[in-house]
């Protein structure tokens, strides 16, 4: 059994946290003055190459965005989260993280704290890397796709004070990235800090 501990943090702009949750856990995000992105992973703790997937949380759930009743499921159809409070209304899907990559390639910015080298810093305390890292969720974050396909990352929607809390359905393994990005609206470009709670099972 995994040793349990109820947490509640400040994670800093740009900061990144992972951990084991056994399930029952909840897992409660807070976005403290809106407009903050957090990028976020998760895997089967007993086999983490059973890992959140994009694409069948969307067909299931038959809507590109997350909220309040959302189940997030691996790519081996195993349920690893419920949204089960939800003040925003609306998280994105298809987004992904940002990268040294893509922001070199989309801003001409060569170096700079990315969303993918944060998952990587905390993806490495359980012996995971790059070929670990899916397309993610972007709580908070506001990614509009117009009738013609087009999309666009736009300023999030999120209020301060706004929380989205998730219930592990199997023991998971989670790593979330507080979004350090600047050069488009996500954060309205200027990231600022997140509340993360985690409230273990009582029967645990």
């Amino acid at each position: 059994m995994m040793e349990q501990q109820n947490i509640d943090i400040v994670i800093a702009p740009g900061g990144y946290w992972s951990d084991r949750l056994p399930r029952g856990a909840r897992l409660r995000l807070i976005d403290l003055e809106g407009c903050q992105a957090v990028d976020f992973l998760c895997y089967n703790a007993a086999d983490p190459t059973d890992r959140y997937c994009a694409a069948d949380t969307m067909k299931i759930a038959g809507s590109i965005y997350v909220g309040k009743g959302t189940r997030l499921y691996s790519d081996m159809g195993n349920l690893l989260f419920t949204v089960v409070e939800d003040s925003c209304g609306r998280h994105d899907t298809i987004g992904g993280c940002c990268s040294r990559e893509s922001n070199r390639l989309r801003y001409g910015v060569p170096e700079g704290p990315n969303c993918r080298d944060n998952f990587l810093r905390g993806l490495a305390r359980f012996g995971m890397g790059k070929t670990d890292i899916v397309a993610n969720l972007n709580f908070f974050m506001s990614v509009p796709v117009r009738p013609d396909g087009g999309m666009a990352i736009a300023e999030g929607h999120s209020r301060p004070g706004d929380h989205i809390e998730l219930r592990a359905e199997t023991d998971v393994l989670v790593a979330l990235s507080n979004c350090p990005q600047v050069n488009n609206p996500a954060n309205n470009y200027r990231p600022t800090p997140i509340r993360l709670i985690v409230t273990q099972p009582a029967e645990c």
